[in-house]
């Protein structure tokens, strides 16, 4: 009898998850609509939406009357029935100080408020200053303190998730070990931590030029630093201790070089762009501002295009040569700044410097890429969190 029961409760469970997977995706359905979608009975259907009606999951917004008989409920999730908090936390270097850029999304994924702020880690605690983006924007949205259940950090270093600390992070505090459990506690729930181009990559296959990819890496050409995200199939490849992608640091010979070592970032890192487009007579107070300014009058900074092109070839040849991906895309300021135009010179250096074939891209993000992978993350998170317990519950 024990067994019988039992399979009766994962039954139940799995047809509740189900409908609640499919109300999670389009939105409003009617019973008949989730009947057709989930192949169980009428009084099943019924039995399940009453659940989930009472678990506060979902409700009744509106009746269809475009059919013979009585008019139809229409089901929704509830947006208020869990909230999501993103926060990117960045290191604008030459620009100011770090800026904390964050928002706040519903369960049906619709942004309800967003943030920006600029903060000096030096004399901020991180925890104390995460804490009040979350609580200003909680205050904004009248948001109930328990209904955040999920916040996606994303930092520009690697998150170790076996000791929960942040490697290779510039920003001061954020690589104190307990910072992260320390910032769950104080939040009240759960917190999520990723490198930032991770979460570009996230935003990349959902919104991008990646979305019918079967794999695809993202080189990272930032205002400041390198980074890089490897997508196979949909999952995201981190390494042993989150550090997969940190090819800024990947060591170079270099003859002409007095230690005769250099890293990439030394090569295409911000600054040497900036550096580089002196050197060729482009003006600017950014890396960013150089290369629009090239990429606006291509003929006239040609030399300056293919000596930065054959700069990024050299981390994209050891990428392809390693990998293989179906696609690497060019994302980050500096990327955005160059377009079509860096995208064809670096294509044309692979093809000068290497004998891999490759297809490149450039990102079609225009948005904050980082925290609209924040929100994706952090929002599937929500989901698979919250059919879980239908699930188990």
């Amino acid at each position: 009898m024990s067994r019988l029961a039992g399979s009766s409760k994962l039954l139940r469970a799995m047809n509740e998850s189900a409908a609640l997977a499919h109300l999670l995706d389009p939105g409003m359905l009617t019973r008949a609509d989730l009947r057709r979608l989930t192949k169980l009975s009428t009084p099943t259907i019924s039995e399940v939406l009453r659940r989930l009606t009472e678990a506060g999951l979902i409700s009744v917004v509106g009746h269809n009357s475009g059919r013979p008989g009585p008019n139809a409920e229409i089901y929704a999730v509830d947006p208020d029935a869990a909230w999501i908090a993103a926060i990117s936390v960045r290191d604008i270097g030459t620009s100011g100080a770090p800026s904390v850029v964050a928002a706040l999304r519903d369960l049906t994924g619709a942004v309800r408020a967003r943030a920006e702020s600029h903060v000096d880690f030096l004399h901020t605690d991180p925890v104390t200053a995460l804490a009040d983006v979350v609580a200003g924007m909680r205050a904004e949205t009248e948001v109930p303190p328990d209904r955040i259940r999920y916040v996606q950090v994303g930092v520009a270093g690697s998150y170790d998730s076996r000791t929960a600390t942040i490697h290779h992070v510039e920003v001061p505090g954020f690589g104190r070990a307990g910072l992260v459990p320390e910032l769950a506690g104080h939040l009240g729930t759960h917190v999520g931590v990723d490198n930032d181009v991770n979460l570009a990559a996230v935003a990349e296959r959902r919104h991008g030029v990646a979305r019918d990819a079967d794999g695809f890496a993202l080189l990272w050409l930032g205002e400041d630093g390198l980074g890089l995200a490897i997508d196979i199939g949909g999952t995201l490849m981190r390494g042993a201790r989150g550090g997969a992608g940190e090819i800024g640091y990947m060591p170079l010979y270099a003859p002409d070089s007095a230690h005769r070592k250099v890293d990439l970032q030394d090569l295409v890192g911000g600054p040497a762009v900036l550096d580089l487009g002196h050197d060729h007579g482009i003006a600017g107070d950014t890396p960013t501002d150089v290369v629009s300014r090239a990429a606006a009058d291509p003929d006239a900074a040609v030399d300056f295009l293919a000596v930065l092109a054959d700069r990024v070839a050299v981390g994209l040849a050891a990428v392809v040569a390693v990998l293989d991906p179906p696609l690497v895309v060019l994302a980050g300021q500096v990327a955005q700044a160059g377009g079509e135009v860096l995208r064809a010179a670096v294509a044309a250096a692979m093809r000068r410097n290497a004998p891999l074939e490759c297809a490149i891209a450039v990102t079609t993000i225009s948005d904050d890429a980082v925290l609209l992978g924040a929100l994706d993350a952090g929002l599937t998170a929500v989901r698979e969190s919250l059919l879980s317990t239908v699930r188990n519950g």
